[in-house]
C-alpha cells in the first residue's frame, strides 16, 4: 500500500500543477488478455501505446527519478521525426507518464529529436544534450534546459537559442554523428562530452570540450576509436570503483588507482563495452582489451535482445543504474495490431566484478516490493538426466526465479573443441533438445503444460585441458508455435570456475520478455518471446536437466511479481 500511496501523492501534486490524471493504464492491465494483449508487460516500463526505443537521460532530481525516451506519438512504428517522452517515478517501479519534453519543431531538430543524455550543471541544474535532425537532414547536437528548475517534475523545457551547439564538420559525416553522452567536468573546470560517430568506416567517440556548456570545441583526437567496428550509437562513458560495490560519479573520481572507466558503444545490434584507465588531465583512455579483440569472449552488457543502453548515477542510493531498449521480435503488422512496440529492461545496478575483468549487473532491489507468493525449495533436489521439475505456486507468466546448481561429476564433462569460438552459434547448434554430458540444465520459462512451447535458459559445461568452460544459452527456437517470429538463440561463455563456485541463474519473466542473469550477473541474456499456448495462467515454469549426468538444485526461490502501476497524465499527447 505504501507504494500506491506515494504515487497517488505524486498525482495530487501534479493535479495542483494543472495536469489531469488518468488511471486507465493501471486499471486496464488486467483486461489486456481479454483484449488480445497477452504480450504486454506487467512490471517492465512501457508507455500506454505507440512506439518506444532508446532510453534517454535517466536521472534522479529533487526526490524523483526521471526517464526520457524516444517515442513516436503517432503510431506503433518508428518514424524519423521522433520526440522525447518523459515519465517520473519515486521508486523506479511505478511510473507517471507526463507530457513530452522535446518536440521536433525547430530548424535544428525539425526532422527529429534523437537520443542524448542529461548532465547536472553548476548549481545542480539538469541540462539535456540531444541530437537533432535539422532542416538539412544533418545530425547536430542541441541543448535544452528546464524552464523552472525548482519544479521537481521538470514539466517544461526550453531549447537553447544557441542551438545547434555542435555540427558535423572537418570530416564528420552528417549521417554518422549522434547521441551525446552525459558530460563530465575535468580538473581544469572544463566540460567534456563524447558524441558517437563514424569516419572512414571506423567507429569512434568524438570528444568535445567547453568552458560554458554552450561553445564546444572538438579535440584533436577522439576519446577512442576502432577500425573493427562501424558507427558507434549511444556511447556511454563512466567510472566504476575497483574496491567498492557502490557506484561512483565523475565528481568522486579522484583516485586513479581504485577506479576504472567503462566505454560502451552500441553497434552490430548489441551493446559492447571495454574497461580501461582514463587520465583526466590528458584525456587519454587506455583500454585493457579493445572491442572485438578476444574472439568469443567479447564484453557485452547483454548477449540477447538489448540495445542503446544508458546508465546514470543515482546519488540518493550511491548506485549506477542501467536501462536499455528491448525491441520486438514479431512483425510490424503485429505491432500495428497491438498498438505498441518496445520495452525497457528492468533497471539494473552495475558494479565491477571482484576479478576486475568485467561488469556485474543485477536487477535493482526495488523489485522486492512487487514480490508475492514465495516458493522455496526446502531441501536439495537431485535432477537426473532427462528430467524436469515444475515450480508450482507462482504466476509463471510474471515471476522472479533464482536457482543454484551443484555439479559434482565435472570430470565427465565433454571435451571443448577449440574451433567453438562463437558461443551463440554453439548454442544454436546445441540447443536445449541436444543432450550432452553435463547439460543442458537450467530453466524452462513461459512453457506450455506439454512443453511444446518453452523458452529454455540453460548451461553446459565443457572441459578444456585442466580447466572448465561454462556456456550459457537462451534458446527461443521452441518459444512459440506461431510462425513469422524472430526465434534467434543467444549464447555466451560465463567467466566462472565451477570447481570453486556454484552455478547460479536468475530470470525475470514478464509475459513476452525474459531477462536472465548467469553467474551472479556476470553474463546477461534478454529474450522476447510470444507464446501461443503458454499465456497468463496457462504458462508453466520448470527446472530441467537434459544432460546425461545428474545435477543438484541446492537452492531455488521463486516469486510471483505483482504488476507495477503506470499512470497517465492526460495532456495532449496521451488523450
Amino acid at each position: 500500500m505504501s507504494v500506491i500511496w506515494v504515487n497517488i501523492g505524486l498525482i495530487f501534486v501534479l493535479i495542483s500543477h494543472g495536469t489531469e490524471a488518468s488511471y486507465h493504464e493501471q486499471r486496464d492491465f488486467d483486461q489486456c488478455l481479454s483484449n488480445g494483449q497477452p504480450y504486454r508487460a506487467g512490471f517492465h516500463f512501457q508507455p500506454p501505446k505507440n512506439w518506444m526505443n532508446d532510453p534517454n537521460g535517466p536521472m534522479y532530481y529533487k526526490g524523483l527519478y526521471h526517464l526520457f525516451y524516444q517515442y513516436n506519438p503517432f503510431g506503433p512504428l518508428w518514424r524519423k521525426n521522433i520526440t522525447w517522452a518523459h515519465s517520473i517515478s519515486s521508486d523506479l517501479i511505478n511510473w507517471v507518464h507526463l507530457d513530452h519534453a522535446l518536440h521536433p519543431i525547430d530548424p535544428f531538430d525539425i526532422n527529429g529529436c534523437w537520443s542524448g543524455s542529461t548532465t547536472f550543471l553548476d548549481g545542480k541544474i539538469p541540462a539535456i544534450l540531444y541530437t537533432g535532425i535539422d532542416s538539412q537532414n544533418r545530425e547536430v547536437q542541441n541543448l535544452a534546459l528546464p524552464k523552472n528548475p525548482s519544479d521537481p517534475f521538470l514539466l517544461e523545457w526550453s531549447k537553447s537559442p544557441h542551438n545547434p551547439l555542435m555540427i558535423p564538420t572537418n570530416g564528420l559525416e552528417p549521417d554518422w554523428f549522434r547521441d551525446p553522452t552525459t558530460a563530465w567536468l575535468g580538473p581544469d573546470k572544463i566540460w567534456r562530452v563524447v558524441v558517437g560517430a563514424q569516419i572512414d568506416g571506423k567507429g569512434m567517440a568524438i570528444l568535445y570540450k567547453s568552458k560554458d556548456f554552450v561553445k564546444w570545441n572538438r579535440t584533436d583526437y577522439p576519446l577512442h576509436s576502432s577500425a573493427k567496428t562501424n558507427m558507434w550509437e549511444c556511447p556511454d562513458f563512466f567510472p566504476v570503483s575497483v574496491n567498492s560495490t557502490n557506484g561512483i560519479d565523475f565528481s568522486d573520481d579522484q583516485d586513479q588507482f581504485n577506479t576504472k572507466h567503462v566505454l560502451k558503444a552500441s553497434f552490430n545490434s548489441h551493446d559492447y563495452y571495454t574497461l580501461g584507465k582514463y587520465v583526466a588531465k590528458t584525456d587519454e583512455f587506455a583500454v585493457e582489451t579493445d572491442f572485438l579483440d578476444v574472439v568469443g569472449w567479447d564484453l557485452r552488457l547483454d548477449y540477447g535482445k538489448f540495445y542503446a543502453s544508458k546508465a546514470f548515477y543515482d546519488g540518493a542510493t550511491q548506485r549506477r543504474i542501467l536501462w536499455a531498449w528491448v525491441n520486438e521480435s514479431d512483425s510490424d503488422l503485429d505491432s500495428v495490431n497491438k498498438g505498441w512496440s518496445g520495452l525497457q529492461t528492468f533497471p539494473r545496478s552495475i558494479i565491477l566484478s571482484k576479478s576486475g575483468r568485467q561488469l556485474i549487473q543485477w536487477p535493482i532491489k526495488e523489485i522486492e516490493k512487487l514480490r508475492s507468493d514465495k516458493v522455496d525449495l526446502q531441501k536439495k533436489l537431485d535432477l537426473k538426466g532427462g528430467s524436469e521439475f515444475e515450480v508450482f505456486g507462482v504466476t509463471a507468466s510474471q515471476a522472479d526465479v533464482e536457482v543454484t546448481f551443484d555439479v559434482e561429476e565435472l570430470k565427465k564433462a565433454e571435451l571443448f573443441d577449440p574451433s567453438w569460438v562463437d558461443p551463440q552459434l554453439l548454442c544454436s547448434q546445441k540447443n536445449a533438445s541436444v543432450r550432452g554430458e553435463i547439460g543442458p540444465f537450467g530453466l524452462l520459462a513461459l512453457a506450455s503444460k506439454d512443453l511444446t512451447e518453452q523458452t529454455a535458459i540453460f548451461f553446459r559445461i565443457y572441459k578444456s585441458n585442466e580447466k572448465y568452460i561454462v556456456l550459457m544459452c537462451s534458446d527461443q527456437s521452441r518459444s512459440s508455435l506461431r510462425e513469422g517470429l524472430d526465434k534467434t538463440t543467444y549464447g555466451a561463455f560465463v567467466d566462472l570456475d565451477p570447481t570453486k563456485e556454484k552455478i547460479t541463474l536468475r530470470s525475470l519473466i514478464d509475459h513476452s520478455i525474459v531477462e536472465s542473469f548467469g553467474g551472479e550477473g556476470r553474463t546477461c541474456i534478454t529474450a522476447r518471446v510470444y507464446p501461443k499456448l503458454a499465456i497468463d495462467k496457462d504458462a508453466h515454469l520448470y527446472a530441467f536437466n537434459y544432460g546425461s549426468k545428474s545435477v543438484k538444485i541446492s537452492k531455488l526461490n521463486a516469486w510471483s511479481i505483482k504488476s507495477a502501476q503506470f499512470v497517465t497524465m492526460k495532456g495532449e499527447e496521451y488523450q
